[in-house]
C-alpha cells in the first residue's frame, strides 16, 4: 500500500500499490496517518513523496475500487485525498518525486509539495474533464501556480504534458534522468534538513496564510506577532544561534527551539 522509512531527519513515503500505484480510501487514509506523523514528530524535518516502479507516480483515484464500492465523497481520512493536500499545519517542507505517470489527483497530490522534482520521462495530465467530473485541488491551486491561460486550458482539454513543458511553465523545479532522481531528492533533503527549521515553519505558515491576505494585512499580522510560527522562532533559541553563528563566521547549530 504504502512504505514508509525514517532517514535521520528525512521521511520517506512511497506509493506502493501495483500496477498503477492509484489510490483508494484506504489507501488515502494510511497515507493521512504516516503525514500525520511526520507533521507531529519533531526529529523529522523534511519529507520525500514518491512511488514504487519506473511507469506510474500516481494517477489518483483508484476508478476499480470505485467501481466496486469505494465512494467519491468517502472518507479519504486525515488530510483528505492522499493525506496531504488539505492536511492542517504542516510546516515542514515536502519534496515531490515524480517518476512517471502523474495525473488526476496524482497531479493534485504532486502540487501540495513543496518542491516537484519529475524523472524525464515524467508526463503529467488534469484528464477528469474526459470523465464528466472536476480536478477540484487542481482548479483551486493550478491557476495560482502558473500563467492562469495555460492552466485553464490544462483544467478544460485534460491534455498530456510533458516534464519538459511541465518546467517550462514552473510545475517542476527540475528534471532528471530517472536513474538519478532518488539520489537527488535525498540530497536536497538532506540539504534542508540542515536548515532552520523554525524559519521554515514560519515560511511555511505565512506563504499559506497569506495566499488570500492583502500584502499590508500580512506584514501587520507578522509584525503584530499574529503568526503562532513566526512569534515562536522571535523567542526561539535558534535565532539567538543564528545572530551569534554569523558573529562569530561559522556554521549555526539548529535545535528547533
Amino acid at each position: 500500500m504504502i512504505r514508509t522509512e525514517r532517514r535521520g531527519a528525512v521521511f520517506e513515503v512511497t506509493l506502493d500499490r501495483p500496477k498503477a500505484n492509484a489510490i483508494d480510501l484506504a489507501t488515502s487514509r494510511v497515507m493521512g496517518e504516516a503525514f500525520t506523523e511526520f507533521r507531529d514528530d519533531p526529529a523529522l524535518r523534511v519529507a520525500i513523496m514518491t512511488a514504487a516502479g519506473e511507469k506510474f507516480f500516481c494517477p489518483g483515484w483508484d476508478l476499480k475500487a470505485a467501481a466496486a464500492g469505494d465512494a467519491v465523497d468517502g472518507d479519504y481520512g486525515k488530510g483528505g485525498f492522499g493525506g496531504l493536500q488539505e492536511l492542517r499545519g504542516l510546516n515542514k517542507p515536502v519534496i515531490a518525486a515524480v517518476n512517471g505517470i502523474c495525473c488526476g489527483g496524482g497531479f493534485e497530490l504532486a502540487l501540495s509539495a513543496d518542491i516537484i522534482l519529475a524523472a524525464d520521462h515524467a508526463t503529467f495530465a488534469l484528464p477528469e474533464i474526459r470523465s464528466g467530473t472536476v480536478a477540484d485541488a487542481a482548479s483551486i491551486r493550478l491557476p495560482k501556480r502558473i500563467p492562469y491561460h495555460i492552466a485553464m486550458e490544462m483544467l478544460l482539454t485534460g491534455r498530456w504534458f510533458d516534464a519538459q513543458e511541465a518546467h517550462r511553465w514552473g510545475v517542476v523545479n527540475r528534471i532528471l534522468p530517472a536513474t538519478e532522481l532518488m539520489a537527488a531528492a535525498r540530497a536536497l533533503a538532506d540539504d534542508l534538513a540542515a536548515g532552520p527549521p523554525l524559519v521554515f515553519a514560519a515560511i511555511k505558515e505565512i506563504v499559506r496564510e497569506a495566499e488570500d491576505m492583502k500584502f499590508q494585512d500580512a506584514m501587520n499580522r507578522i509584525t503584530k506577532s499574529q503568526f503562532e510560527t513566526v512569534e515562536r522562532l522571535y523567542r526561539s533559541e535558534d535565532q539567538i544561534e543564528g545572530a551569534r553563528a554569523f558573529a562569530e563566521k561559522r556554521d549555526p547549530v539548529w535545535k528547533g527551539r
